[in-house]
């Protein structure tokens, strides 16, 4: 899939999920940034791929494009936007080509010639037998990757599928790491890498005739479940910081009624777009846990630290070099500028004390851990039995006021004076709406 088709998949995807029904056919074609007729082949294109996936998932995966849409309280531990993450980077014939690889060292170890043979025998008549090149190329990316590895150490070398923890597992130590993996992936940051672990785990205990309409127990609610789909960016960028390499990209503002563009290939029907062509070194990722949001942290020459929501990545691509030393003094810059950011601000610092009160029921102080877990470098300072004091001194207080917010009743604002009266403003707001009629 190209690149652009797959930044296009993503902002469909992410509308679709969040806004559901809002928009007719016209009005989302629009806010996307594309044709109506667009619309309606990408919308074809994401049923044909779903429909083509099927055929390879299991059937406690298999499931229909709107019935994945389709709201639920407890989000599904198998999100529906991961199935990108299944089909976009592979030709068909290489992932013909792949599964039949793989299945065929579950069992055996071969030659690359001997799978090459196979492979050709097995490969569907419209398209081309794999030569041994291509076979050992597939071999080195697996191996590089961990999926086989290599047995002998002297020609003709034989390969295998690395199997060996799941194998060597017994069936009480593979559903206990099946468990782990399972909060985690959902429960945590999310992650691609996560989800097709656990689908690993889950196909190794099914082949082991688990059954999963007992076995599947947890339930979980995660409120934003299509920030997976940024992980498209995390390989390219992570790349481009370790090569020490520009990134180019078209950026789109989350304050902006667009998300998407197509390229302009055609000068007859070149338009305007509404996004923002930026050329960055990039520095580091964030995400902020709150509101589920990955930002792009980077230098921009003329401009220096420059922040961007992920969610408005789109034509990535690398781009010039820099060197070492440039990097270097960019890192350094921004380390100095995020020093006290709670997530990303680079505001004037503002020192925040907050009263924390202790659960009255006896048992685990929820209230502290929590504190102590996502209070960053605030400290704790110690007042009564029943409460204590939680500083710190932030770039800025709107990324760290939701946070204090979300405790309830359980923290009270001290300073500054004129967080505290917001804090009172907003909470006398909404004790408004529990009026008596």
């Amino acid at each position: 899939m190209a690149r652009e088709s797959f930044d296009k998949e993503i902002q469909f995807l992410r509308m679709l999920s969040l806004a559901g029904g809002a928009y007719n056919r016209q009005q989302f074609a629009a806010r996307l940034g594309i044709s109506v007729h667009t619309y309606d082949k990408t919308l074809r294109h994401l049923k044909d791929m779903m429909s083509s996936l099927k055929q390879h998932l299991p059937s406690y995966q298999a499931t229909e494009l709107t019935e994945g849409i389709n709201y639920s309280y407890y989000e599904s531990a198998d999100p529906l936007l991961l199935f990108l993450f299944r089909a976009k980077s592979l030709k068909e014939s290489e992932s013909i080509r792949l599964s039949l690889l793989l299945t065929l060292l579950q069992s055996q170890e071969l030659t690359a010639k001997e799978i090459m043979d196979y492979c050709s025998a097995q490969m569907p008549a419209e398209f081309p037998p794999p030569d041994e090149k291509t076979i050992r190329k597939d071999l080195k990316y697996l191996g590089d990757i961990g999926v086989v590895i290599r047995i002998d150490s002297t020609r003709p070398y034989t390969y295998r599928v690395a199997n060996d923890l799941i194998d060597q597992l017994s069936d009480d130590e593979l559903l206990d790491l099946y468990d782990f993996v399972d909060v985690m992936s959902n429960t945590q940051v999310p992650s691609v890498q996560g989800y097709l672990l656990r689908d690993t785990l889950k196909k190794a205990l099914s082949n082991r005739s688990f059954k999963w309409d007992v076995e599947d127990t947890h339930r979980y609610k995660y409120h934003y479940h299509s920030r997976i789909l940024d992980e498209a960016h995390l390989h390219t960028i992570f790349g481009a910081i370790k090569q020490r390499r520009k990134l180019r990209f078209l950026y789109f503002s989350p304050k902006k009624n667009n998300s998407y563009a197509s390229q302009n290939t055609n000068p007859l029907f070149e338009r305007e777009s509404n996004g923002v062509t930026e050329t960055i070194l990039p520095i580091q990722v964030v995400y902020d846990h709150q509101y589920g949001r990955w930002y792009l942290i980077g230098h921009k020459t003329g401009k220096g630290l420059i922040k961007f929501r992920m969610e408005g990545l789109t034509q990535m691509e690398e781009s010039d070099p820099a060197s070492e030393e440039e990097f270097i003094r960019a890192k350094n810059h921004a380390d100095e500028q995020l020093r006290n950011s709670w997530v990303t601000d680079t505001l004037r610092p503002s020192k925040v004390v907050a009263r924390f009160y202790n659960p009255d029921r006896s048992g685990v102080n929820f209230v502290r851990e929590r504190v102590v877990a996502q209070g960053q470098w605030g400290s704790i300072i110690e007042e009564s039995e029943s409460t204590f004091l939680f500083e710190i001194t932030v770039n800025g207080i709107f990324e760290i006021k939701p946070w204090l917010r979300s405790f309830g009743s359980s923290c009270e604002v001290l300073e500054p004076a004129w967080l505290r009266q917001e804090f009172i403003k907003e909470w006398k707001e909404i004790q408004t709406y529990y009026e008596s009629l």
